[in-house]
Order: structure tokens, then C-alpha cells, then sequence
């Protein structure tokens, strides 16, 4: 019994433990199962936000690639508009070139027409030279027969009788005939000569130019040029292309030089510059900025400039186009005159002569502040001055003799009454003492010259350049110089003045020639 129950309590324990370990396995297996279910959320999970995340890494690099792509765009696109303008500028440069080439062989062409046409007078004056030596040499033969049979006279002293007496009177002939050639010519060449040289000299002679076409900026230090310069040459080309005038930086110490044939764009270059100094902002979008502002500026000084003149001159009815050209005077020299002030002075020397002579005082005034209109646009318009203002004139309106007068201010024989009283006018204005001035250095090396040249010919004692050059008195030695002579003398300086040297206007040579007997009471 004893046993029996013992069995029992085994068989019931190890049933017990059977069933534990059972219900052990089951539990351990849902345990594993919710473990791996876990897992694979957890996966699940973490791949989804790998996912999410390589997409917004992929969004971001794709919009970062857009941004530079299009930086580079922008910045390909500025150069390139950049490089447009230089290329712009460049053309301009060129264009510009060009006419002013054009221009010039069109003088060379007039002035070869010219020479042709004084080598064909020359021509005909040796043609007369030639017949008057045949009359000469038969005059020589005549008297020469006469001596040998009359005069009883040996060969060789009526050979140096008709040669003393034949020199004399060739050289008297000579010169007389020279002094009427020279008249001739002069009346005939003078009005053409003057226009066309001067002309030339004013818009492209070396020592005008310099003085004519260049403004001088200074700057507070010459660590200055190298902003105006700017990175590559940016800057400058900036400038350049903006107010179409050309800067040159030199080693000239604490100095711009503005140069450029368009009087108002150098001005809005010069205040251009000197707004950019003083502000230190130099870049070139600012370049364009302050060019702009001081175009206006500058548009607007104009305005004003003229309608002063027409007030001060008493003139009213004036075309507002044409009261601009006035203006614009204002920045336009002529030998270094002032053109505005020119004009205004014209207009009052008119106004006074007309005074006095009974005309229309308010027609001279007008015809002498509008006679250098064309002085105004000359450097944008084919034709010389005095045309171009006749047909601006006449193209806003104004009377037929004001037009006329302007027309004719620079003809020899104006027909017109109020062209000869413009004509006057203009001459005493630009005769003032003053008024014109040349380069020191031209000027006093102009006086060498003369004198140096004059001082070269044989019989010449002293050489005097007076008047500003304008005149040269010569002394010559009266026993190696006699009175034909010094006619001749004259005349060869002259030529060779006129072959070596420029000078405007014209220069007049004296010779003096005086004897004197000197005897002393003991």
C-alpha cells in the first residue's frame, strides 16, 4: 500500500512535470514568435526612415545642383554681357576712327588740289620768267653791238658795263614782279588757305590737339589709378564704354587724362570721375549710375547756359534746339577761347556797330550769338563750321539774313550787310589782347625759329621777332644788301618761314636797310 501510493505520487509528480515543461515550450514559442513580430516591425520601421531619408538626401542634393547650375548661368550670362559691351565699345572706337580717317584724306584730297593748281601757276610765272630773259638777252646783244662801234669801248669793258648795269635792272625787274606776283596770289589763295589750314590746324595739328581734346583730372593720391582701373580693367572700360571717352593713366603723379573730340562727353567724363573719386564707390555698375545722373546734369547746364545767353543778349523767339547748341558752346574752345563767351561778345560788338550805322540791332545781335552754332555738333558733321550753322539755322526757322550771315561770316566778300558786321565782329574778338593764347613752350620756341631762320641768310646782321611773332624785322648790312636786293630778301624769308614752320594767321617780314656817313671833327 505503501509502495502503491509512492507510485502514485511519482506518477503524479512526473505527470505534474511533463505538463510544466509543456506549458514551458508553449510559452517559451509565443514568446519567441512576439519577439521575431517585433523584429520585423522594428525593420520594417528603420528601412522606411532610411528610406524617407535618402529621399530627402536625393531632394536636397538635386535642388543644390540646381542652384549651381544656375549660378553658373548667371555668372556665364554676365560675362557675356560683359564682354558684349567691350566688343560694343570697341566697334564705337572703330566707327569713330574711321570717319575721323575719312575726314582727313578728304582735306589731303582738297589741299593736293591745291598744290596742283599752285603748280600750274608756278608754271606759267617760269613761262614768264623764260620769255623775259629772251627780251633781256636781246637787249644785252643790241647794246653790246652799240658799245663795241660807238663808244669805242673794248669787249671786256663793255662786257662789265652791261653786266653791272643788266644786274641792276634784273634785280629791280625781279623784285617788283615779285611783290605784284606776291599780291595777286595772296588776294587769290588767302580766303582758301585760311579756312583750310586753319581748319586743319584747329581739329588736328599735334600742338593743338593736346591743349583741344584732353581734360585733366587730379585724384588725392596715386593709389587711386589702380581702383580706377579695377580688377582686369574693368573699371576703366566701364568708363570708357559709358561716357565714350578715353581715359589715359600714365606716370603723370596724382593726374587722369581725360581725351576725346566731343567737348560735353569729356565734361560728363570729367564730373563723372571726380564723383566717383571723391565717393570711392568704383565698380561698374555704379560707373553707369553716376554717368547717367551727370548726363543729366550736365543735359541740364546746357539748357541753362543758353537760355542765359538769349536773356543777357536781350533775344527772344529763339528755337529751344538751337538755345541748346548755344549751351553747349560752353564746353567747346578755339585757341583756347572760350566759344560761348565768343559768341556773346560777337552778338554785343554786332549790336553796338549796327548802332551806329542805322541797321536792325536785334538782327546783328541774333546773327552774332548763332555765327559758331556749327562749332557746336562740327565734330559729328562733314562741312566746315560756318555751313553747318547756316543750315541748323535754317532748319528751325530763323530769317533768311541770319542765315546768311552765318553762312558767310568766314567768306572774303559776304553779301549780306549783317555778314560783313558778324565778320567784323568776330575778327576784333578774336584779335583781343588775350583772348587767344597759345603753349608757352610753342610760343617761345615759334620766336627762335623765326629768328633763327632770318639770321641765316647772307647779309643779315640782327634778326628781331616782334609783335608775338606776328612780325620779324630784319637788319641788313647796307654795303652787302642794296634796295632790290632787300625786296628779294624779303620774299626768300618769307618762303623758307613758310616751308619750315606752322603758325596761325599770318607773319609779316621787314627788312631794314639804312647807310649811314660818319665822319669825326678833330
Amino acid at each position: 500500500m505503501g509502495i502503491t501510493t509512492n507510485v502514485i505520487m511519482l506518477v503524479g509528480a512526473l505527470v505534474l512535470l511533463f505538463v510544466g515543461a509543456m506549458v514551458g515550450m508553449i510559452l517559451r514559442k509565443k514568446f519567441v514568435e512576439a519577439n521575431i513580430a517585433g523584429a520585423e516591425k522594428s525593420a520594417e520601421s528603420i528601412v522606411e526612415a532610411a528610406r524617407r531619408e535618402a529621399e530627402t538626401i536625393e531632394k536636397e542634393a538635386s535642388l543644390k545642383a540646381k542652384d549651381q547650375v544656375y549660378q553658373s548661368k548667371m555668372v556665364s550670362e554676365k560675362e557675356i554681357n560683359e564682354r558684349r559691351g567691350e566688343l560694343q565699345s570697341i566697334e564705337k572706337r572703330l566707327l569713330s576712327k574711321e570717319e575721323s580717317l575719312d575726314s582727313k584724306n578728304e582735306a589731303f584730297r582738297r589741299s593736293e588740289s591745291e598744290l596742283s593748281k599752285k603748280l600750274g601757276e608756278i608754271s606759267e610765272r617760269e613761262i614768264a620768267f623764260v620769255t623775259k630773259e629772251g627780251e633781256l638777252d636781246e637787249v644785252i646783244t643790241e647794246q653790246r653791238r652799240k658799245l663795241e662801234t660807238v663808244a669805242g669801248m673794248s669787249v671786256e669793258e663793255a662786257k662789265q658795263t652791261l653786266v653791272n648795269s643788266m644786274q641792276g635792272e634784273a634785280r629791280l625787274e625781279a623784285g617788283k614782279l615779285l611783290k605784284v606776283l606776291e599780291e595777286e596770289t595772296r588776294n587769290e589763295a588767302e580766303r582758301k588757305a585760311k579756312d583750310i589750314i586753319g581748319l586743319a590746324i584747329q581739329r588736328y595739328a599735334g600742338d593743338y590737339v593736346a591743349e583741344k581734346t584732353v581734360s585733366v583730372v587730379h585724384l588725392p593720391s596715386d593709389e587711386m589709378k589702380g581702383r580706377i582701373i579695377g580688377r582686369e580693367g574693368r573699371n576703366i572700360r566701364a568708363i570708357e564704354a559709358a561716357t565714350g571717352v578715353d581715359l589715359i593713366i600714365d606716370d603723370t603723379p596724382g593726374a587722369v587724362i581725360l581725351s576725346g573730340h566731343n567737348p560735353v562727353r569729356r565734361e560728363v567724363a570729367r564730373q563723372t570721375l571726380q564723383k566717383l573719386v571723391s565717393d570711392g564707390r568704383i565698380h561698374p555698375s555704379r560707373v553707369e549710375e553716376v554717368v547717367a545722373k551727370i548726363e543729366v546734369e550736365v543735359d541740364k547746364s546746357i539748357v541753362e547756359a543758353g537760355e542765359r545767353a538769349t536773356f543777357d543778349t536781350g533775344l527772344h523767339g529763339i528755337h529751344p534746339e538751337i538755345q541748346k547748341l548755344i549751351g553747349r558752346l560752353k564746353f567747346r574752345s578755339s585757341y583756347a577761347q572760350n566759344v560761348y563767351a565768343h559768341s556773346m561778345e560777337v552778338a554785343f560788338i554786332c549790336g553796338v556797330m549796327a548802332a551806329e550805322l542805322g541797321l536792325p540791332v536785334k538782327i546783328a545781335k541774333r546773327a552774332g550769338l548763332l555765327h559758331d552754332i556749327g562749332k557746336a555738333v562740327d565734330h559729328e558733321i562733314e562741312g566746315g563750321h560756318a555751313t553747318i550753322g547756316a543750315d541748323l539755322a535754317k532748319k528751325h526757322g530763323e530769317k533768311p539774313v541770319i542765315v546768311a550771315a552765318i553762312g558767310q561770316h568766314h567768306d572774303p566778300e559776304p553779301e549780306s550787310v549783317f555778314g560783313v558786321l558778324v565778320q567784323a565782329a568776330d575778327t576784333l574778338s578774336a584779335a583781343r589782347p588775350g583772348a587767344r593764347r597759345e603753349m608757352y613752350e610753342t610760343y617761345i620756341k615759334r620766336l627762335d625759329d623765326l629768328e633763327q631762320i632770318s639770321n641765316d641768310f647772307k647779309g643779315v646782321d640782327k634778326a628781331y621777332a616782334l609783335q608775338a611773332g606776328r612780325e620779324v624785322r630784319v637788319v641788313v648790312e647796307s654795303a652787302s644788301v642794296d634796295d632790290s636786293e632787300a625786296l628779294v630778301l624779303s620774299r626768300e624769308i618769307a618762303q623758307k618761314i613758310e616751308s619750315e614752320l606752322s603758325y596761325p594767321g599770318q607773319i609779316k617780314i621787314t627788312v631794314v636797310r639804312e647807310t649811314r656817313a660818319v665822319e669825326y671833327a678833330k
